[in-house]
């Protein structure tokens, strides 16, 4: 389970085995059930998660009770309410699995001691964070600037594996459109 979360650091940055095996050491195994949540509205946000096999969904539930799927994570991929996280507070939304999902968490405090002790990962964290501004930034742009249809083209075409993984309503819970909507257009 371990050389997933090696392989994937090592795409950014090279580790020896000794630097691996003491990183490692700072991350905890977990394993949840299909709608088992991660992480609860309102709760204290102790992790950050490595998806190793699975998929998470996180929602942000308004006012009115209506959720909005704020983003996907699925194997390689890493989630949590990242305000929460950061700032230690209480979570704005929830992680949940859509799938029976085995996580490698990471706290806080342990991010903060690997950062210090292996600038290396600090590079590694640092762009992966990157990349997911950069995501983030082409996901609005998207929704200011692009039909439904051709979000919905974008989304296959970015990550066809997940089309494939996850029912429909969730698609245009993320999308932003009714089920109805999304079944014209798909």
């Amino acid at each position: 389970m371990f050389s997933q979360l090696r392989i994937h650091i090592e795409k950014i940055v090279p580790l020896s085995d000794d630097e691996f095996e003491h990183i490692s050491s700072f991350f905890t195994y977990k394993k949840f059930k299909k709608h088992q949540f991660l992480i609860q509205e309102g709760e204290l946000v102790n992790n950050n998660y490595f998806v190793l096999k699975g998929l998470l969904k996180l929602v942000y539930t308004d006012d009115t009770a209506k959720e909005h799927i704020v983003g996907f994570a699925m194997e390689d991929w890493w989630e949590t309410d990242f305000q929460a996280f950061y700032k230690q507070t209480n979570a704005s939304m929830s992680l949940e699995c859509v799938e029976d999902t085995e996580v490698l968490c990471l706290s806080l405090e342990d991010y903060r001691k690997l950062c210090t002790s292996f600038p290396k990962l600090e590079h590694f964290f640092l762009e992966k964070a990157y990349l997911g501004f950069i995501s983030a930034q082409q996901r609005i742009i998207s929704s200011m600037t692009v039909g439904i249809k051709e979000r919905y083209e974008q989304l296959v075409k970015k990550y066809p594996s997940l089309i494939q993984r996850v029912p429909k309503s969730l698609i245009a819970a993320y999308l932003g459109v009714s089920r109805e909507t999304l079944s014209r257009i798909s």
